[in-house]
């Protein structure tokens, strides 16, 4: 009974974490493919699921109830694959850790290879590369292959190692090196290497392993054109070493963009349909706004982005408080001016004043972000208080060895 106990309470070698969305069709291959290869060694699988519309979280723990290796970690109101293997990392308590995809792209056959390597050479991170001697992109489209080596190139500017695929998202880190980095993520996007190997303020020993990528069988690619837009969120915070919120360089970005719409809309006004000045800068200014809602509704806030109602009692807001934010900016700019300042430093001075003022605003009144995850959290935990307390009221059955 004690070696029983023993054994069902031993740590794994390996915790496998596997970040999901919508990948249901793909579960039962991947785990049988995994229990095939890995056969030997002493493995757990965490499945970390972003609540998919597909009930892939259901499936897992399906799968859970015949096999002890298979965990089920189901995220509410919180989404992305580099928070989700984060928090399926920090869940383990094995000394190897490693993160792959469910949707069969990634071949589990070269596990063992990768787990020995990390062993045998006392490294912190062993990557699963397309891009060295075994490895292969596959039948990745041109496009896919341009974009992979785009990002290889500009990680290179925040990653203080030389490897040949920071891009892959098959990779495993010993679990001394990610709790000493764990703090210094950014978490942002899908590309959770990057941040591994730029959090690090020490040298980064790292390995790699050849594999080739397969084709997807079921389900469809995440890749859009919102991951390149967080890959540059991520690169930009290991950048300004997170001093500046990223969400306000997207922000500003958007801003600038606006600028020019501003000036473009009340020329066109102004030439094209010989309104006023005042008339033309005014009809420019308020499309601009409009422009910059969408765009940030999109891309800046898209973990709360606004839809129906919602929208449009968000862009009333967001009117009046770019009203605010252009009246404050005017102001300061006029008294600066008036003050002795050459006139370019006191624009960019009241840009600068109506800028942080419009991010606050939008971010606290329009969009709402730290009052609605505090309420998606609170309403994920009444879920778990609720399944807990059912769970307590069942018969418990005593677990077999």
């Amino acid at each position: 009974m004690l070696y029983c106990m023993r054994r069902r309470n031993r740590v794994p070698e390996l915790t496998i974490v596997v970040p999901t969305y919508n990948e249901r069709k793909n579960l039962v291959p991947f785990m049988t493919n995994l229990a095939s290869a890995l056969a030997g060694i002493d493995y757990e699988a965490i499945v970390v699921d972003d609540d998919s519309m597909d009930s892939t979280a259901a499936a897992a723990r399906s799968l859970a109830q015949h096999d002890r290796r298979i965990r089920v970690l189901q995220r509410i109101g919180r989404r992305g694959l580099a928070s989700a293997a984060v928090e399926g990392m920090l869940a383990a308590s094995s000394p190897f850790l490693l993160v792959m995809d469910a949707d069969l792209q990634h071949d589990e056959r070269v596990i063992p290879a990768m787990l020995e390597k990390i062993k045998a050479e006392r490294l912190d991170v062993v990557v699963a590369t397309r891009n060295a001697e075994g490895g292969s992109m596959g039948e990745f489209a041109k496009e896919r292959v341009g974009l992979s080596k785009a990002g290889r190139f500009l990680s290179s500017m925040v990653c203080r190692v030389p490897i040949s695929d920071p891009m892959s998202g098959f990779f495993v880190v010993r679990s001394e090196y990610f709790h000493r980095v764990v703090h210094n993520l950014s978490c942002i996007g899908f590309k959770i290497l990057v941040d591994l190997l730029a959090s690090s303020r020490e040298p980064v020993r790292v390995g790699e392993v050849g594999f080739r990528f397969r084709n997807r069988v079921h389900g469809e690619s995440k890749l859009d054109i919102l991951v390149g837009m967080e890959y540059l969120q991520l690169l930009l915070h290991k950048l300004t070493r997170g001093m500046i919120p990223v969400s306000y360089l997207l922000f500003g970005m958007i801003g600038a963009v606006g600028v020019v719409c501003n000036f473009v809309l009340a020329g066109l006004f102004s030439y094209s349909f010989d309104l006023s000045f005042k008339s033309a800068q005014f009809a420019g200014a308020l499309i601009t706004i409009a422009i910059n809602f969408l765009l940030n509704n999109e891309l800046t806030f898209r973990s709360a982005r606004l839809r129906g109602r919602r929208f449009l009692e968000g862009l009333g807001i967001f009117y009046a408080c770019c009203s605010i934010g252009l009246f404050a900016q005017v102001m300061v700019a006029n008294g600066l001016r008036a003050g002795g300042m050459n006139w370019p430093t006191a624009t960019l001075a009241g840009i600068a004043i109506g800028s942080v003022w419009n991010y606050s605003t939008a971010f606290l009144f329009v969009w709402q972000v730290r009052r609605r995850r505090t309420q998606l959290l609170a309403e994920a935990y009444a879920d778990a208080g609720a399944n807990l307390m059912g769970a307590r009221s069942a018969t418990e059955i005593p677990p077999s060895c």
